[in-house]
């Protein structure tokens, strides 16, 4: 299964990154073909789904029973962590384009289009009256109203700053071997990312049948579902992290001194924090 050579672990051979690749790639073109209003779209994005799921559960399963068996060394546990911290600022980046898009469209095209610069913005409309939010020329011939910060944006950001505190909580109970206490901050921060995910599900519904905010409804729709759709993803599958390691230390897996699977679930929901302060901050209010 796994041997040291050079008092470096050394994994087997594994069929997990190909199956991952797999599932990833149905996964993103199941996306484009229903995005295309294709038929075989959903089929193709659930199978991917599944294959996806698959290869999380198996693969990290056996990350798990190799840590429990101790093959894992100090240096291992360094490339770990570096793993992780290469992974999270992949996300930044990701959330950098994101968060570019919003900027270029509210900062640079908007007012271009606008009359800024009138002798060129003749060449495009003429007589375009453009300010943000905006859905396009007379608002892409629809009403709609933009999501404002109040209330619920603003109960969520309530809310993932308390798990913030609770994660945090947990993590000292970890440290002090108080397991009760431990496993009791964990529950209550899944808790918390669970009702996190609720309310921007309602939220979405009041988006829909209320403020007729859509995601065709021109930039400002775009960029704010593109935006808050996957902050949304990230705390679902951060909730489903977390979900694992409160099991874990149900079980007793990790300890004071040792709990990196602990560690790395933690950062990655404060990154999620962090992400969601600005979207709190640049979408919501400004």
């Amino acid at each position: 299964m796994a041997q040291a050579e050079g008092g470096y672990y050394v994994p087997h051979q594994s069929s997990w990154p190909i199956i991952g690749s797999v599932g990833v790639t149905a996964l993103v073109v199941g996306i484009a073909l229903y995005l295309e209003g294709i038929g075989a779209g959903p089929w193709v994005l659930g199978a991917g789904l599944l294959i996806t799921l698959w290869m999380v559960v198996g693969w990290f399963g056996d990350v798990v029973r190799e840590g429990l068996r101790g093959l894992y060394s100090d240096q291992v546990d360094r490339s770990l962590r570096w793993g992780m911290i290469f992974f999270i600022f992949s996300e930044v980046m990701l959330f950098a384009a994101f968060f570019g898009a919003l900027f270029y469209a509210r900062v640079l095209s908007v007012p271009w289009l606008s009359g800024e610069d009138p002798a060129t913005s003749r060449l495009i409309w003429d007589s375009v009256a453009l300010t943000w939010p905006t859905a396009g020329p007379a608002n892409a011939a629809m009403e709609w109203r933009p999501m404002g910060p109040w209330p619920l944006p603003t109960i969520n950001t309530l809310i993932l700053l308390t798990s913030g505190v609770t994660l945090t909580a947990a993590h000292h109970a970890l440290k002090d071997g108080n397991r009760q206490k431990l496993v009791g901050f964990m529950w209550a921060t899944i808790a918390l990312g669970v009702l996190f995910i609720g309310l921007q599900a309602y939220e979405y519904y009041e988006a829909y049948a209320h403020l007729n905010l859509r995601l065709e409804t021109g930039i400002y729709g775009s960029t704010f579902f593109m935006l808050t759709g996957f902050h949304g993803m990230h705390v679902l599958i951060g909730t489903l992290m977390l979900g694992v390691i409160a099991v874990r230390c149900m079980k007793g897996h990790f300890r004071p001194e040792s709990h990196f699977g602990f560690e790395a679930t933690a950062w990655y929901w404060h990154f999620v924090d962090v992400v969601w302060l600005g979207l709190y901050i640049f979408v919501y209010i400004l």
